[in-house]
């Protein structure tokens, strides 16, 4: 049975993930990539035009998968506190099962995009959800009225920190402490 197009463009992005999170970004080369990915050189070329076009649509799968993982299960009709909650835990469960994709990410965050506005604006519509629960925290009084990017980076950008110390078994968070952490980052972010 033949794998469909869509299967084998997945499984190259998906060697190419687990690739640069082993040997991050300069260590991947378009040969080892389709040895990883059990196809031929040549049809890397298929799907893409050369390596920065391969590496710019890992930026992109690896994002759009963190930001449906980070989103899942969140309800705009709930409190913003709850949906927050689920926002940090989802980010710490995305860490703990899936460690390539955050080491992965880290790979793509220290490099510049050719188009580094419009990757920006891709990324922000993708973790719609997480705008959208600072806008309306903003609207209401209740976060700090900072921009969304700093808003974040004091508290989501804490869980990814955390959970990726965690996963790599640099410490270790009981339950209570997970509690604790989650507390002290939304605290950072509200108005008092």
């Amino acid at each position: 049975m033949a794998i469909n197009t869509n299967d084998k463009r997945l499984q190259i992005l998906e060697a190419a993930q687990k690739m640069v999170a082993e040997v991050g970004i300069q260590g991947v080369s378009m040969q080892k990539l389709a040895n990883r990915a059990g196809v031929a050189a040549g049809t890397i070329y298929r799907y893409f035009d050369d390596k920065d076009h391969l590496l710019e649509e890992l930026r992109q799968f690896v994002v759009s998968r963190m930001a449906k993982a980070v989103q899942e299960g969140v309800d705009a009709d709930k409190p913003l506190k709850e949906q927050y909650r689920t926002m940090w835990l989802n980010i710490w469960r995305v860490a703990a099962s899936n460690i390539d994709s955050l080491k992965t990410r880290v790979q793509y965050d220290s490099i510049p995009s050719k188009n580094s506005y419009e990757t920006r604006e891709q990324e922000r519509k993708m973790f719609a959800q997480v705008d959208n629960l600072f806008n309306e925290g903003k609207k209401q009084g209740v976060f700090k009225n900072l921009d969304n990017e700093i808003l974040s980076g004091l508290s989501l950008e804490a869980s990814v920190s955390l959970a990726r110390k965690h996963a790599l078994g640099l410490y270790q968070l009981d339950d209570a402490s997970l509690e604790a952490a989650i507390e002290a980052s939304w605290d950072a972010i509200i108005k008092h």
